[in-house]
Protein backbone atom coordinates (compact mmCIF):
# COMPACT_ATOMS: atom_id res chain seq x y z
CA UNK A 1 0.00 0.00 0.00
CA UNK A 2 1.27 3.44 -0.86
CA UNK A 3 2.38 5.44 2.17
CA UNK A 4 0.76 8.73 2.91
CA UNK A 5 3.34 11.35 1.95
CA UNK A 6 2.34 13.60 4.84
CA UNK A 7 3.25 11.13 7.56
CA UNK A 8 6.02 9.00 6.00
CA UNK A 9 9.08 8.75 8.21
CA UNK A 10 8.12 11.45 10.69
CA UNK A 11 7.66 9.30 13.75
CA UNK A 12 5.67 11.64 15.98
CA UNK A 13 4.19 9.46 18.70
CA UNK A 14 1.76 11.76 20.44
CA UNK A 15 -1.96 12.29 20.24
CA UNK A 16 -3.55 15.70 19.81
CA UNK A 17 -4.50 17.53 22.98
CA UNK A 18 -7.63 19.57 22.68
CA UNK A 19 -7.41 23.07 24.07
CA UNK A 20 -10.21 25.34 25.04
CA UNK A 21 -11.43 27.96 22.63
CA UNK A 22 -10.43 30.95 24.76
CA UNK A 23 -7.54 32.94 23.34
CA UNK A 24 -5.01 33.44 26.17
CA UNK A 25 -3.58 36.94 25.87
CA UNK A 26 -0.20 35.96 27.26
CA UNK A 27 0.42 32.65 25.49
CA UNK A 28 3.20 32.73 22.90
CA UNK A 29 3.97 29.63 20.85
CA UNK A 30 7.71 29.00 20.87
CA UNK A 31 9.59 27.99 17.73
CA UNK A 32 10.33 24.28 17.37
CA UNK A 33 12.61 24.94 14.38
CA UNK A 34 15.28 27.33 15.67
CA UNK A 35 18.69 25.68 15.80
CA UNK A 36 17.74 22.85 13.46
CA UNK A 37 15.72 24.02 10.48
CA UNK A 38 17.35 27.45 10.62
CA UNK A 39 19.89 29.44 12.67
CA UNK A 40 18.95 30.13 16.28
CA UNK A 41 21.11 33.24 16.63
CA UNK A 42 19.13 36.27 15.36
CA UNK A 43 21.95 38.19 13.68
CA UNK A 44 23.25 35.14 11.84
CA UNK A 45 19.75 34.15 10.77
CA UNK A 46 18.83 37.53 9.33
CA UNK A 47 22.23 37.96 7.66
CA UNK A 48 21.89 34.58 5.95
CA UNK A 49 18.38 35.35 4.67
CA UNK A 50 19.28 38.80 3.39
CA UNK A 51 22.35 37.42 1.63
CA UNK A 52 20.13 35.01 -0.31
CA UNK A 53 17.69 37.81 -1.11
CA UNK A 54 20.52 40.00 -2.38
CA UNK A 55 21.71 37.19 -4.68
CA UNK A 56 18.25 36.53 -6.14
CA UNK A 57 17.60 38.15 -9.51
CA UNK A 58 14.11 39.01 -10.75
CA UNK A 59 13.24 39.95 -14.35
CA UNK A 60 13.58 43.64 -15.11
CA UNK A 61 10.41 45.75 -14.80
CA UNK A 62 8.68 42.91 -12.98
CA UNK A 63 5.44 44.25 -11.35
CA UNK A 64 6.47 43.41 -7.79
CA UNK A 65 4.36 46.30 -6.47
CA UNK A 66 1.25 44.26 -7.33
CA UNK A 67 2.32 41.19 -5.32
CA UNK A 68 -0.60 39.59 -3.48
CA UNK A 69 0.61 36.01 -2.88
CA UNK A 70 3.67 33.77 -2.85
CA UNK A 71 4.21 30.05 -3.31
CA UNK A 72 7.27 29.21 -1.21
CA UNK A 73 9.14 26.01 -0.24
CA UNK A 74 9.34 24.87 3.36
CA UNK A 75 12.43 22.69 3.75
CA UNK A 76 15.30 23.60 6.05
CA UNK A 77 16.83 26.90 5.01
CA UNK A 78 20.07 25.25 3.87
CA UNK A 79 18.06 23.43 1.20
CA UNK A 80 15.25 25.75 0.18
CA UNK A 81 16.27 29.17 1.50
CA UNK A 82 17.96 30.31 -1.73
CA UNK A 83 14.81 29.40 -3.69
CA UNK A 84 12.44 31.09 -1.22
CA UNK A 85 14.59 34.22 -1.52
CA UNK A 86 13.26 34.90 -5.01
CA UNK A 87 9.76 35.50 -3.67
CA UNK A 88 11.14 37.48 -0.74
CA UNK A 89 12.95 39.74 -3.20
CA UNK A 90 9.55 40.90 -4.48
CA UNK A 91 8.49 41.79 -0.91
CA UNK A 92 11.56 43.71 0.20
CA UNK A 93 10.55 46.87 2.08
CA UNK A 94 6.82 46.40 1.54
CA UNK A 95 4.18 46.77 4.23
CA UNK A 96 1.36 44.31 4.87
CA UNK A 97 -1.02 44.52 7.81
CA UNK A 98 -2.02 40.87 7.60
CA UNK A 99 -0.38 37.74 6.20
CA UNK A 100 -2.34 34.53 5.71
CA UNK A 101 0.01 31.52 5.69
CA UNK A 102 -1.38 28.18 4.53
CA UNK A 103 0.71 25.06 4.97
CA UNK A 104 -0.09 21.33 4.91
CA UNK A 105 -0.10 19.07 7.95
CA UNK A 106 2.76 16.56 7.75
CA UNK A 107 2.26 14.93 11.15
CA UNK A 108 -1.41 14.90 12.09
CA UNK A 109 -4.15 13.46 9.90
CA UNK A 110 -7.06 15.90 9.55
CA UNK A 111 -9.70 14.91 7.03
CA UNK A 112 -11.51 17.98 5.67
CA UNK A 113 -10.29 20.17 8.52
CA UNK A 114 -8.01 23.14 8.98
CA UNK A 115 -6.21 24.07 12.18
CA UNK A 116 -5.54 27.48 13.74
CA UNK A 117 -3.52 28.22 16.88
CA UNK A 118 -4.93 29.43 20.18
CA UNK A 119 -1.75 31.32 20.96
CA UNK A 120 -1.62 35.11 20.87
CA UNK A 121 1.65 35.02 18.95
CA UNK A 122 4.40 32.86 17.45
CA UNK A 123 8.01 33.43 18.48
CA UNK A 124 11.03 33.17 16.19
CA UNK A 125 14.63 34.25 16.86
CA UNK A 126 13.68 37.56 15.19
CA UNK A 127 10.83 38.30 17.59
CA UNK A 128 7.16 37.55 18.16
CA UNK A 129 4.66 37.64 15.31
CA UNK A 130 1.19 38.47 16.63
CA UNK A 131 -1.70 36.31 15.47
CA UNK A 132 -4.74 38.08 14.07
CA UNK A 133 -6.90 37.12 17.02
CA UNK A 134 -10.06 38.73 15.72
CA UNK A 135 -9.82 36.73 12.48
CA UNK A 136 -8.95 33.51 14.33
CA UNK A 137 -11.93 33.99 16.64
CA UNK A 138 -14.31 34.38 13.70
CA UNK A 139 -12.88 31.44 11.77
CA UNK A 140 -12.98 29.20 14.84
CA UNK A 141 -16.79 29.22 14.74
CA UNK A 142 -16.81 27.19 11.52
CA UNK A 143 -17.44 23.48 11.85
CA UNK A 144 -14.36 22.44 9.82
CA UNK A 145 -11.93 24.57 11.87
CA UNK A 146 -10.11 23.29 14.94
CA UNK A 147 -7.92 25.18 17.42
CA UNK A 148 -4.80 23.36 18.58
CA UNK A 149 -1.44 24.77 19.61
CA UNK A 150 0.29 21.39 19.76
CA UNK A 151 -0.38 20.76 16.08
CA UNK A 152 1.11 24.15 15.23
CA UNK A 153 4.12 23.64 17.51
CA UNK A 154 5.14 20.38 15.82
CA UNK A 155 4.31 21.41 12.22
CA UNK A 156 7.07 23.16 10.26
CA UNK A 157 5.20 24.24 7.11
CA UNK A 158 3.79 27.47 8.58
CA UNK A 159 6.51 28.28 11.13
CA UNK A 160 9.28 28.04 8.53
CA UNK A 161 7.94 31.07 6.65
CA UNK A 162 7.98 33.52 9.57
CA UNK A 163 11.70 34.49 9.85
CA UNK A 164 11.84 34.88 6.07
CA UNK A 165 8.97 37.37 6.15
CA UNK A 166 10.27 39.15 9.24
CA UNK A 167 13.61 39.73 7.53
CA UNK A 168 12.33 41.55 4.46
CA UNK A 169 9.09 43.33 5.36
CA UNK A 170 9.16 46.98 6.28
CA UNK A 171 6.89 46.85 9.32
CA UNK A 172 5.29 44.41 11.79
CA UNK A 173 2.34 42.36 10.60
CA UNK A 174 -0.30 40.07 12.05
CA UNK A 175 -0.60 36.52 10.83
CA UNK A 176 -3.43 34.05 10.26
CA UNK A 177 -1.56 30.71 10.46
CA UNK A 178 -3.55 27.93 8.78
CA UNK A 179 -2.52 24.26 8.75
CA UNK A 180 -4.61 22.27 6.31
CA UNK A 181 -5.55 18.63 6.45
CA UNK A 182 -6.48 16.45 3.51
CA UNK A 183 -9.18 18.50 1.81
CA UNK A 184 -11.76 17.56 -0.78
CA UNK A 185 -12.82 20.15 -3.35
CA UNK A 186 -15.78 21.36 -1.29
CA UNK A 187 -13.73 21.97 1.87
CA UNK A 188 -11.01 23.75 -0.11
CA UNK A 189 -13.69 26.07 -1.52
CA UNK A 190 -15.23 26.60 1.92
CA UNK A 191 -11.81 27.49 3.31
CA UNK A 192 -11.24 29.98 0.51
CA UNK A 193 -14.63 31.55 1.17
CA UNK A 194 -13.98 31.72 4.91
CA UNK A 195 -10.68 33.53 4.33
CA UNK A 196 -12.02 35.88 1.65
CA UNK A 197 -13.37 38.51 4.10
CA UNK A 198 -9.81 38.96 5.37
CA UNK A 199 -8.35 39.75 1.95
CA UNK A 200 -7.59 43.41 1.32
CA UNK A 201 -4.98 45.51 -0.48
CA UNK A 202 -2.82 45.21 2.67
CA UNK A 203 -3.06 41.39 2.84
CA UNK A 204 -0.42 38.93 1.61
CA UNK A 205 -1.14 35.22 1.17
CA UNK A 206 1.76 32.77 1.48
CA UNK A 207 1.32 29.19 0.28
CA UNK A 208 3.88 26.91 1.89
CA UNK A 209 4.61 23.91 -0.33
CA UNK A 210 7.46 21.82 -1.59
CA UNK A 211 6.95 20.18 -4.96
CA UNK A 212 7.60 16.58 -6.01
CA UNK A 213 9.08 14.26 -3.38
CA UNK A 214 10.91 11.54 -5.34
CA UNK A 215 12.30 8.21 -4.12
CA UNK A 216 11.44 5.00 -2.31
CA UNK A 217 11.11 6.75 1.04
CA UNK A 218 8.27 8.76 -0.46
CA UNK A 219 6.82 5.74 -2.27
CA UNK A 220 7.04 7.67 -5.51
CA UNK A 221 9.27 6.33 -8.27
CA UNK A 222 7.29 6.93 -11.50
CA UNK A 223 10.47 6.83 -13.62
CA UNK A 224 14.07 5.64 -13.13
CA UNK A 225 15.86 7.18 -16.10
CA UNK A 226 16.66 10.85 -16.71
CA UNK A 227 15.28 11.58 -13.26
CA UNK A 228 16.24 15.26 -13.07
CA UNK A 229 14.82 15.99 -16.51
CA UNK A 230 11.61 14.07 -15.85
CA UNK A 231 11.15 15.69 -12.44
CA UNK A 232 11.49 19.12 -13.98
CA UNK A 233 8.93 18.22 -16.63
CA UNK A 234 6.55 16.87 -13.97
CA UNK A 235 6.90 19.89 -11.68
CA UNK A 236 6.63 22.49 -14.42
CA UNK A 237 3.56 20.68 -15.72
CA UNK A 238 2.02 21.13 -12.27
CA UNK A 239 2.97 24.80 -12.22
CA UNK A 240 1.40 25.33 -15.64
CA UNK A 241 -1.89 24.02 -14.21
CA UNK A 242 -1.50 26.41 -11.30
CA UNK A 243 -1.00 29.28 -13.74
CA UNK A 244 -4.44 28.60 -15.24
CA UNK A 245 -5.96 29.72 -11.93
CA UNK A 246 -8.21 26.64 -12.01
CA UNK A 247 -8.20 24.48 -8.88
CA UNK A 248 -9.97 21.69 -10.76
CA UNK A 249 -7.28 21.53 -13.45
CA UNK A 250 -4.51 21.42 -10.86
CA UNK A 251 -6.33 18.71 -8.89
CA UNK A 252 -6.85 16.68 -12.06
CA UNK A 253 -3.11 16.86 -12.81
CA UNK A 254 -2.26 15.63 -9.30
CA UNK A 255 -4.74 12.77 -9.68
CA UNK A 256 -3.39 11.86 -13.12
CA UNK A 257 0.33 11.95 -12.26
CA UNK A 258 0.31 11.18 -8.54
CA UNK A 259 2.74 14.09 -8.13
CA UNK A 260 3.72 14.24 -4.46
CA UNK A 261 3.27 17.98 -3.94
CA UNK A 262 2.66 18.20 -0.21
CA UNK A 263 0.97 21.61 -0.32
CA UNK A 264 -1.55 20.73 -3.01
CA UNK A 265 -4.39 21.53 -0.59
CA UNK A 266 -3.16 25.05 0.23
CA UNK A 267 -2.49 25.62 -3.48
CA UNK A 268 -6.08 24.67 -4.35
CA UNK A 269 -7.34 27.08 -1.67
CA UNK A 270 -5.26 29.88 -3.21
CA UNK A 271 -6.66 29.16 -6.67
CA UNK A 272 -10.20 29.36 -5.29
CA UNK A 273 -9.47 32.81 -3.80
CA UNK A 274 -7.70 34.53 -6.67
CA UNK A 275 -9.14 37.69 -8.23
CA UNK A 276 -9.83 37.61 -11.93
CA UNK A 277 -7.01 40.02 -12.81
CA UNK A 278 -4.26 37.84 -11.33
CA UNK A 279 -1.09 36.59 -12.97
CA UNK A 280 1.06 33.73 -11.65
CA UNK A 281 4.78 33.67 -12.42
CA UNK A 282 7.51 31.12 -11.81
CA UNK A 283 10.52 32.89 -10.28
CA UNK A 284 12.79 29.95 -9.49
CA UNK A 285 12.86 26.16 -9.75
CA UNK A 286 15.44 23.91 -8.09
CA UNK A 287 15.92 20.46 -6.61
CA UNK A 288 17.58 19.34 -3.38
CA UNK A 289 19.86 17.05 -5.42
CA UNK A 290 21.12 19.71 -7.82
CA UNK A 291 24.48 19.91 -6.01
CA UNK A 292 25.30 16.26 -5.29
CA UNK A 293 23.45 14.99 -8.39
CA UNK A 294 21.99 12.02 -6.47
CA UNK A 295 18.37 12.17 -7.54
CA UNK A 296 17.43 8.80 -6.04
CA UNK A 297 15.97 10.66 -3.03
CA UNK A 298 15.14 14.31 -3.56
CA UNK A 299 12.60 17.11 -3.25
CA UNK A 300 11.77 19.86 -5.74
CA UNK A 301 11.38 23.51 -4.74
CA UNK A 302 9.49 26.32 -6.45
CA UNK A 303 9.25 30.04 -5.85
CA UNK A 304 6.06 31.41 -7.36
CA UNK A 305 4.63 34.92 -7.34
CA UNK A 306 1.03 36.06 -7.78
CA UNK A 307 0.29 39.62 -8.84
CA UNK A 308 -3.09 41.34 -9.02
CA UNK A 309 -5.34 43.06 -6.50
CA UNK A 310 -7.52 41.75 -3.71
CA UNK A 311 -10.87 43.51 -3.79
CA UNK A 312 -11.81 45.13 -0.47
CA UNK A 313 -14.28 42.79 1.22
CA UNK A 314 -16.98 45.42 1.66
CA UNK A 315 -16.95 46.20 -2.07
CA UNK A 316 -16.95 42.57 -3.13
CA UNK A 317 -20.11 41.98 -1.10
CA UNK A 318 -22.04 44.52 -3.15
CA UNK A 319 -20.77 43.57 -6.58
CA UNK A 320 -23.31 44.42 -9.27
CA UNK A 321 -23.86 42.96 -12.72
CA UNK A 322 -24.39 45.46 -15.53
CA UNK A 323 -27.80 45.31 -17.20
CA UNK A 324 -26.32 44.06 -20.48
CA UNK A 325 -24.69 41.14 -18.66
CA UNK A 326 -27.94 40.21 -16.95
CA UNK A 327 -29.77 40.10 -20.27
CA UNK A 328 -26.96 38.06 -21.84
CA UNK A 329 -27.01 35.54 -18.99
CA UNK A 330 -30.79 35.10 -19.28
CA UNK A 331 -30.39 34.43 -23.01
CA UNK A 332 -27.61 31.91 -22.31
CA UNK A 333 -29.84 30.13 -19.79
CA UNK A 334 -32.69 29.85 -22.29
CA UNK A 335 -30.41 28.80 -25.14
CA UNK A 336 -28.76 26.13 -23.00
CA UNK A 337 -32.17 24.51 -22.36
CA UNK A 338 -33.07 24.85 -26.04
CA UNK A 339 -29.78 23.11 -26.92
CA UNK A 340 -30.85 20.03 -24.95
CA UNK A 341 -34.24 19.90 -26.67
CA UNK A 342 -32.61 20.24 -30.09
CA UNK A 343 -29.57 17.97 -29.69
CA UNK A 344 -30.74 15.47 -27.08
CA UNK A 345 -27.47 15.81 -25.17
CA UNK A 346 -25.91 17.95 -22.47
CA UNK A 347 -24.99 21.52 -23.24
CA UNK A 348 -21.18 21.90 -23.56
CA UNK A 349 -19.80 23.83 -20.60
CA UNK A 350 -17.94 26.36 -22.77
CA UNK A 351 -20.62 26.78 -25.45
CA UNK A 352 -21.04 30.46 -24.57
CA UNK A 353 -17.44 31.28 -23.63
CA UNK A 354 -16.88 33.70 -26.52
CA UNK A 355 -20.02 35.65 -25.61
CA UNK A 356 -19.29 35.85 -21.88
CA UNK A 357 -18.28 39.27 -20.61
CA UNK A 358 -15.56 39.81 -18.04
CA UNK A 359 -18.19 40.03 -15.29
CA UNK A 360 -19.85 36.80 -16.45
CA UNK A 361 -16.51 35.00 -16.33
CA UNK A 362 -15.98 35.74 -12.64
CA UNK A 363 -16.60 32.84 -10.30
CA UNK A 364 -19.96 33.21 -8.58
CA UNK A 365 -22.60 30.94 -7.16
CA UNK A 366 -26.08 31.13 -8.63
CA UNK A 367 -29.57 29.65 -8.63
CA UNK A 368 -31.74 29.36 -11.72
CA UNK A 369 -35.48 29.38 -11.06
CA UNK A 370 -38.14 28.36 -13.60
CA UNK A 371 -41.74 29.49 -13.14
CA UNK A 372 -44.94 29.14 -15.12
CA UNK A 373 -47.17 31.96 -13.94
CA UNK A 374 -46.81 32.00 -10.16
CA UNK A 375 -46.02 28.29 -9.97
CA UNK A 376 -42.51 26.99 -9.40
CA UNK A 377 -41.36 24.64 -12.18
CA UNK A 378 -37.77 24.03 -11.12
CA UNK A 379 -35.00 25.60 -9.08
CA UNK A 380 -31.46 24.31 -8.69
CA UNK A 381 -28.25 26.16 -7.92
CA UNK A 382 -24.86 26.25 -6.26
CA UNK A 383 -23.99 28.54 -3.37
CA UNK A 384 -20.22 28.30 -3.64
CA UNK A 385 -18.33 30.15 -6.42
CA UNK A 386 -16.94 27.05 -8.08
CA UNK A 387 -16.81 28.16 -11.71
CA UNK A 388 -17.42 31.17 -13.98
CA UNK A 389 -20.90 32.62 -13.56
CA UNK A 390 -21.94 31.96 -17.16
CA UNK A 391 -21.07 28.26 -16.74
CA UNK A 392 -22.96 28.07 -13.45
CA UNK A 393 -26.00 29.72 -15.06
CA UNK A 394 -26.13 27.49 -18.13
CA UNK A 395 -25.44 24.33 -16.13
CA UNK A 396 -28.06 25.07 -13.50
CA UNK A 397 -30.62 26.17 -16.08
CA UNK A 398 -30.42 22.70 -17.63
CA UNK A 399 -30.53 21.09 -14.17
CA UNK A 400 -33.63 23.08 -13.22
CA UNK A 401 -35.37 22.08 -16.44
CA UNK A 402 -34.50 18.40 -16.46
CA UNK A 403 -33.05 17.30 -13.10
CA UNK A 404 -35.11 18.88 -10.33
CA UNK A 405 -36.38 15.74 -8.51
CA UNK A 406 -39.57 17.53 -7.45
CA UNK A 407 -40.83 17.86 -11.02
CA UNK A 408 -41.03 15.86 -14.25
CA UNK A 409 -38.72 17.00 -17.02
CA UNK A 410 -39.71 20.22 -18.72
CA UNK A 411 -41.64 19.71 -21.98
CA UNK A 412 -41.20 21.79 -25.16
CA UNK A 413 -44.69 23.21 -24.67
CA UNK A 414 -43.86 24.30 -21.10
CA UNK A 415 -40.54 25.72 -22.27
CA UNK A 416 -42.38 28.24 -24.42
CA UNK A 417 -44.32 29.46 -21.37
CA UNK A 418 -41.68 29.24 -18.66
CA UNK A 419 -40.02 32.34 -17.19
CA UNK A 420 -36.36 32.17 -16.21
CA UNK A 421 -35.04 33.95 -13.12
CA UNK A 422 -31.37 34.07 -12.12
CA UNK A 423 -29.99 34.77 -8.66
CA UNK A 424 -26.26 35.55 -8.82
CA UNK A 425 -24.82 35.10 -5.34
CA UNK A 426 -22.13 36.85 -3.35
CA UNK A 427 -19.86 34.47 -1.36
CA UNK A 428 -21.50 32.99 1.74
CA UNK A 429 -20.07 34.07 5.08
CA UNK A 430 -20.71 32.75 8.57
CA UNK A 431 -22.65 34.77 11.15
CA UNK A 432 -22.45 34.43 14.91
CA UNK A 433 -26.20 34.21 15.44
CA UNK A 434 -29.45 33.88 13.54
CA UNK A 435 -30.28 37.35 14.87
CA UNK A 436 -27.76 38.83 12.39
CA UNK A 437 -29.83 37.61 9.42
CA UNK A 438 -31.76 40.37 7.64
CA UNK A 439 -34.98 39.41 5.86
CA UNK A 440 -35.12 40.79 2.32
CA UNK A 441 -31.36 41.23 2.14
CA UNK A 442 -29.82 37.91 3.09
CA UNK A 443 -30.08 34.46 1.68
CA UNK A 444 -29.25 31.94 4.37
CA UNK A 445 -28.16 28.41 5.12
CA UNK A 446 -28.60 26.36 8.27
CA UNK A 447 -26.39 23.41 9.19
CA UNK A 448 -27.00 21.09 12.13
CA UNK A 449 -26.29 17.42 12.79
CA UNK A 450 -25.06 16.90 9.24
CA UNK A 451 -28.23 18.33 7.69
CA UNK A 452 -28.50 21.62 5.83
CA UNK A 453 -30.86 23.75 3.77
CA UNK A 454 -30.83 27.05 1.93
CA UNK A 455 -33.28 29.87 1.18
CA UNK A 456 -32.61 32.58 -1.39
CA UNK A 457 -33.07 36.21 -0.23
CA UNK A 458 -36.35 36.61 -2.12
CA UNK A 459 -38.07 33.59 -0.55
CA UNK A 460 -39.15 35.16 2.75
CA UNK A 461 -40.51 38.42 1.25
CA UNK A 462 -42.41 36.49 -1.43
CA UNK A 463 -44.04 34.32 1.26
CA UNK A 464 -44.62 37.17 3.71
CA UNK A 465 -42.60 35.49 6.48
CA UNK A 466 -40.81 37.21 9.34
CA UNK A 467 -37.38 36.00 10.49
CA UNK A 468 -38.65 33.43 13.00
CA UNK A 469 -41.10 31.96 10.47
CA UNK A 470 -38.38 31.83 7.83
CA UNK A 471 -36.00 29.95 10.12
CA UNK A 472 -38.77 27.54 11.10
CA UNK A 473 -39.45 26.66 7.46
CA UNK A 474 -35.70 26.52 6.77
CA UNK A 475 -35.26 24.01 9.60
CA UNK A 476 -38.09 21.87 8.24
CA UNK A 477 -36.57 22.03 4.76
CA UNK A 478 -33.35 20.61 6.23
CA UNK A 479 -35.29 17.72 7.74
CA UNK A 480 -34.79 19.09 11.24
CA UNK A 481 -37.32 19.88 13.99
CA UNK A 482 -39.12 23.17 13.43
CA UNK A 483 -37.28 24.87 16.30
CA UNK A 484 -33.83 23.50 15.43
CA UNK A 485 -32.67 26.99 14.51
CA UNK A 486 -32.82 27.95 18.19
CA UNK A 487 -30.22 25.31 19.12
CA UNK A 488 -26.76 26.59 20.17
CA UNK A 489 -25.09 24.17 17.74
CA UNK A 490 -27.04 25.39 14.69
CA UNK A 491 -24.69 27.15 12.28
CA UNK A 492 -25.72 29.84 9.79
CA UNK A 493 -24.21 31.51 6.77
CA UNK A 494 -25.62 34.43 4.82
CA UNK A 495 -25.19 35.69 1.28
CA UNK A 496 -26.73 38.30 -0.95
CA UNK A 497 -28.17 37.90 -4.43
CA UNK A 498 -28.49 39.94 -7.58
CA UNK A 499 -31.89 38.76 -8.83
CA UNK A 500 -33.15 39.34 -12.36
CA UNK A 501 -35.68 37.66 -14.65
CA UNK A 502 -36.82 37.74 -18.25
CA UNK A 503 -39.92 39.83 -17.57
CA UNK A 504 -37.68 42.65 -16.29
CA UNK A 505 -36.49 43.14 -19.85
CA UNK A 506 -39.82 42.57 -21.58
CA UNK A 507 -41.07 45.64 -19.72
CA UNK A 508 -38.26 47.71 -21.21
CA UNK A 509 -38.55 46.15 -24.65
CA UNK A 510 -35.08 44.58 -24.57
Amino acid sequence: MKKNLFFAGLGLASSCISVNALMPEDKILESSLAGSWYEAEPAKLKKQILRWVESARLPEKFPVEKTIALIAPHAGYAYSGPVAAYGLKALAGKKFDRIIILGPSHRVYMRNQICLPNAAGLRTPLGVVETDREAVSKLARLDFVRLNDEIHYHEHSVQIQLPLLQSVLGSPFKVIPVITGQLDAETARKTAQALSPFLSPSTLVVISSDFTHYGRDFDYVPFRDNIAENLRKLDLGAFERIRTGRADKFAAYIAETGATICGEGPIRILLEMLPRDHEISLLKYANSADENRDYSHCVSYVSGLVTGAWAPAEKAAHNELPEADRLALLKMARESIAYVFKNRKATPEDLFHENASEAAQKKMGCFVTLKIGEDLRGCIGEIEPMRPLYQAVTGRAVDSAFRDPRFPQLTPEEFRRVEIEISALTPARPVNSWQEIEIGRHGMTITKNGRSAVFLPQVAPEQGWNLEQTLTYLSRKAGLPADAWRSPDARFTVFEAIVFKESDFRKTGK
